[in-house]
């Protein structure tokens, strides 16, 4: 079965940091998959936060976050993470996993971010 799970979410305070993680399975990081994290805040639409490719490790980020958060992978573990730094009120969100082999598109549940003092 294919699935993506994330964790790590959670209340920090302005300035705090955090690391997500969404851990992958029923498929392997050492075939090409472009592993994604995406985040919705409520009222809004769900938008792009960062890429990555699992056998480059080409990475992608929207301007929102660019030198604030940063994604990794660890292919032995099947697992991309998310570091978020310097984080924002307005990075509060759902925060949502999701995977592209070829065709094939798998999401997350999602984890709460919320930033907030």
């Amino acid at each position: 079965q294919v699935q993506v799970v994330e964790s790590g979410g959670g209340l920090v305070q302005p300035g705090g940091s955090l690391r997500l993680s969404c851990l992958a399975s029923g498929f392997t990081f050492n075939n090409y998959v472009v592993m994604s994290w995406h985040r919705q805040a409520p009222g809004n639409e769900r938008e792009f936060v960062a890429r990555i490719t699992t056998t480059r490790g080409s990475t992608d980020y929207a301007d929102s976050v660019k030198g604030r958060f940063t994604i990794s992978t660890d292919n032995a573990k099947n697992t991309v993470y998310l570091q978020m730094n310097s984080l924002k009120p307005e990075d509060t969100a759902v925060y949502y996993c999701r995977a592209v082999r070829g065709l094939s598109v798998t999401w997350g549940q999602g984890t709460q971010v919320t930033v907030s003092s």
